[in-house]
């Protein structure tokens, strides 16, 4: 049961890691996937904390989850918040297109760690 979690958990990051290699390909024309590996994970443990310390505020904990994922974006690539928000929604994009490949062949659910709400 562990194992199994935790392969999803690997295959869901290796998942959020391509979205933002893609989006930090197009945006800021980086080309690491390590780089982008390492974003994701940063990504997803700074969305697990924040989300469980303030995800539970009506309206603002999920605005401060989010903004608190963008920080890391931000704070990973060159350029400022707007570049951050452009990586994050190409990544977003990227996933779902991924995502709904896999889940169409029925190889996986739709959910991807590293890139919130996919």
């Amino acid at each position: 049961m562990v194992a199994a979690s935790l392969v999803v958990f690997l295959v869901s990051l290796l998942i959020g890691a391509l979205g933002i290699f893609v989006g930090a390909k197009v945006v800021v024309d980086t080309e690491d996937y390590t780089y982008a590996l390492v974003t994701a994970l940063i990504g997803a443990i700074v969305w697990a904390l924040v989300g469980f310390f303030l995800g539970w505020i009506p309206l603002l904990g999920p605005i401060l989850v989010f903004l608190a994922y963008l920080a890391v974006i931000n704070s990973r690539y060159p350029g400022g918040w707007v570049e951050a928000v452009a990586i994050t929604v190409i990544a977003w994009l990227s996933v779902l297109v991924v995502l709904y490949a896999f889940a169409f062949l029925g190889v996986t659910g739709f959910e991807a760690a590293g890139v919130p709400g996919a």
